[in-house]
């Protein structure tokens, strides 16, 4: 068994070694990134403000550079590490920052609301994906995806029911696309509707797709925005495990098997979570909140670049028309509903 001493440089080679690997995707997402700010420097100089800011900017810059060039393979590692890992980082580092007081201000309607929500937008989009003839297990694929986390939901959700390799890519190729169309879209509810702060970010927490989207979504609109979106989806994640639960005790024996507890209760929402409790006992620090914030804001751009990077918008021609259909109608009906729960809460 080597010494401690020997060790030391072993793991030291591995993390020169692993950050060579993630390099070149890195540099890529932050070339991006320096892109979309400079572009945001442009929009200032020319209008005196920036319509599109640098994190929605880094979408757009990285979706068409994904959809003009496909990056060699060895860009790939720093881009999924990008896209994944550094943004689960700074979702978690949103909890401290989070306004419990603010939030519970909406009540116990808005728990509620959002249970009611999700169930019925999974009965709608398993129904509309049945009467478009798509087979069961695509549309209780397409049902979670649109209802609850997008691709986190699709790939907790295939192994219990025994989804096959095909469902699962058509049914998540429309999670990147689309999501990223929302984001763009959603902020212009907000003058066509009179929306508040709080209401937007229920609506944009319910119906965009996954967590670091919500970011996008919310980030250019308000701190209360971010605050309530983040909450509201992560509420909605949480609601995957006692889903898939009941996926396992009706689909078991279709040959699925229980997926791991990381995938029902991911690392960073437990990490939210912990924050937002340590920020509600004062056990955070108000010097440190700015830094957090900052590292934060840094980390999100980055990974939108990222996402943009992995966001290819040929892949909806390969999903077919009745998915397509079930997908959007999907997730109108959801907008819809989140709509209609943003009227019975209490004005803020």
């Amino acid at each position: 068994m080597p010494s401690p001493q020997a060790q030391a440089p072993i793991a030291h080679a591995g993390i020169i070694g692993r950050l060579r690997v993630l390099m070149p995707g890195l540099l890529l997402c932050a070339a991006v990134v320096i892109a979309a700010e400079i572009l945001e420097w442009v929009e200032v100089a020319l209008f005196g403000r920036a319509w599109l800011e640098s994190l929605v900017l880094a979408i757009l810059i990285g979706t068409l550079v994904r959809s003009v060039w496909t990056p060699p393979r060895y860009f790939n590692d720093g881009i999924a590490f990008s896209a994944k890992m550094l943004l689960e980082v700074a979702v978690m580092l949103l909890g401290a920052s989070l306004s419990l007081q603010a939030i519970l201000a909406a009540g116990p309607v808005l728990l509620v609301g959002i249970a009611v929500v999700v169930a019925l937008s999974l009965a709608f989009g398993y129904g509309i994906g049945r009467a478009l003839g798509l087979p069961p297990k695509m549309s209780v694929l397409v049902a979670c995806g649109n209802s609850i986390c997008g691709n986190s939901a699709i790939a907790a959700a295939a192994p219990v029911i025994g989804a096959g390799a095909k469902d699962v890519a058509s049914s998540i190729a429309f999670t990147a696309v689309l999501g990223v169309a929302v984001v763009l879209l959603l902020p212009l509810l907000i003058p066509l509707l009179g929306l508040t702060d709080l209401q937007y970010g229920v609506l944009a927490g319910l119906t965009v797709y996954a967590v670091p989207q919500v970011l996008a979504a919310t980030a250019p609109v308000a701190a209360l925005s971010v605050q309530v979106g983040t909450l509201v989806k992560l509420v909605r994640v949480l609601m995957l495990g006692p889903i898939v639960l009941g996926l396992s005790l009706v689909a078991g024996r279709v040959g699925g098997k229980k997926p791991p507890l990381s995938r029902l209760v991911p690392w960073f929402i437990l990490g939210f979570l912990a924050l937002a409790v340590l920020r509600a006992m004062g056990a955070v620090p108000e010097f440190a909140l700015g830094p957090i914030s900052t590292v934060a804001g840094i980390l999100t751009v980055v990974a939108m670049a990222a996402l943009g990077l992995g966001v290819d918008v040929r892949m909806v021609a390969s999903a077919g028309a009745r998915v397509t259909a079930t997908v959007v109608l999907s997730l109108l009906a959801l907008g819809l509903a989140a709509l209609g729960l943003i009227q019975l809460l209490p004005e803020t």
